[in-house]
């Protein structure tokens, strides 16, 4: 399994994409106003829960939950990915929750 790179070792290993990441990503598109981070971390688990990236999604359920979202809120996102996502992949997202 390939590991998880954060924003340090990102810019280490590929400067431009991390810094792609930093301005247009984290500082344009989380940051306009149309939705709200809460919002936009339930567009983003929906999304990587179907694509199957369990590896970004991990680090986008620790964001959603600065967000707003409860373990509760997670929980029921993933039952609801179930039918649109697939079962598997609904399962593999259920298993990123930590277990607290």
């Amino acid at each position: 399994m390939a590991k998880i790179l954060d924003r340090v070792t990102l810019a280490s290993v590929a400067p431009k994409l991390a810094e792609l990441s930093n301005e247009v990503l984290f500082n344009d598109i989380w940051k306009r106003e149309a939705l709200s981070l809460r919002e936009r971390s339930l567009v983003t688990l929906g999304a990587l829960t179907a694509l199957g990236r369990d590896q970004q999604l991990t680090w986008h359920i620790n964001f959603a939950q600065e967000n707003g979202l409860s373990r509760r809120d997670l929980t029921e996102v993933f039952t609801h990915l179930a039918f649109y996502a697939g079962w598997p992949a609904a399962v593999s997202a259920l298993g990123c929750l930590d277990g607290d």
